[in-house]
């Protein structure tokens, strides 16, 4: 196992991180322990949550899957594990994500909230990595960052993240960081796959000469690079056949994002590409993401312990120059497919 920092903290974590946004819903609490059981056996020892999760968001069971997480910790060797949570993102931005009553923002109040929920949650004294979820809009980023501070120094948490940020907000927030002489965001978690490279435009240069650690989510572009999409007809059990029946608004929005002409084009050359290597296609954009020096660790999930297989396989995998050209090609042939 070839292990990776983050960012310049002394997080020494695997090439693979397990996303663990479907414990309590998509997968119980069985499937949930078989999932972390198998990973843990092969050697993973970085686990990504959120007190937002499980997904899709409903207050009903928002923190299930830190509390899932916090039982199975129970007897396992704590500080052999990289823990990551995050503080859900403001309700300024994307949506209102269903915690404290829809009110929350990246301000001191609801930084403390929500990392005591957490460590409680998850029965632990300190988070390895705590992370924005995403960006407030309204709260100056100087009061977010000096409350991420205290909390690094009353040791309840170790380093700081930020998520689904752009290359301006990183920039700042590394600036802000410097002349303010306080903990910095030591990596950030977006998107990024074969199918939304988007990442490569800026933020990749911001990351390299900052030493900042990408951390991919959605590596297999939410399952859309499995191919199980291209089949005549949508795939039962799938996040976006489920979205696109539930009628969510949201959902029926990421579903068209992810599924879409361009998309399913794109994943069936990939496809092709796979086929040639006589690997999974999951295996292959699992490899992808993990490929570049600015990535520490790829996050992936699954909904059994038997889906874990494919990405596992591209933990030793460095595909050739020949192979990274042809993607390339690709990307380039069929620009942006998520937009």
């Amino acid at each position: 196992m070839q292990y990776r920092y983050i960012g310049k903290t002394g997080l020494r974590v695997t090439p693979i991180c397990l996303g663990t946004m479907s414990f309590g819903s998509w997968s119980d609490e069985k499937e949930s322990f078989k999932i972390m059981d198998k990973s843990l056996d092969f050697g993973i020892n970085f686990f990504d949550t959120a007190e937002l999760y499980p997904v899709p968001p409903k207050e009903v069971y928002s923190g299930e899957t830190e509390s899932i997480i916090g039982r199975w910790l129970k007897g396992k060797n704590r500080e052999n594990l990289i823990i990551a949570s995050k503080v859900a993102g403001a309700a300024s931005g994307w949506f209102v994500p269903p915690i404290r009553n829809g009110m929350t923002a990246i301000d001191s109040f609801h930084i403390k909230r929500a990392v005591e929920g957490s460590l409680r949650r998850l029965g632990t004294d300190y988070i390895d990595l705590y992370q924005m979820h995403w960006p407030d809009t309204i709260v100056p980023i100087e009061e977010s960052l000096k409350a991420f501070d205290e909390l690094v120094q009353e040791g309840k948490v170790r380093y700081l993240g930020t998520s689904n940020d752009t290359a301006y907000g990183l920039t700042k927030a590394n600036e802000t960081s410097k002349r303010l002489g306080i903990t910095r965001f030591e990596s950030i978690q977006n998107n990024f796959s074969l199918n939304h490279p988007r990442f490569l435009d800026e933020l990749a240069q911001v990351c390299k000469e900052e030493q900042i650690s990408l951390l991919p989510y959605s590596p297999i572009a939410g399952g859309v690079l499995s191919g199980k999409y291209n089949g005549k007809f949508q795939p039962e059990d799938a996040r976006f056949s489920e979205y696109v029946k539930s009628g969510d608004t949201r959902g029926l929005a990421q579903s068209f994002r992810f599924v879409n002409e361009k998309t399913l084009a794109t994943t069936a050359k990939y496809m092709e590409i796979a086929k040639k290597l006589e690997i999974s296609p999951v295996t292959l954009a699992v490899a992808y993401s993990k490929q570049f020096d600015f990535v520490a660790s790829t996050i992936i999930g699954a909904r059994t312990a038997k889906q874990l297989d494919e990405s596992f396989a591209a933990i030793d995998l460095v595909l050739s120059d020949e192979t990274m050209a042809e993607l390339r090609s690709v990307q380039e042939d069929i620009m942006y497919p998520m937009g």
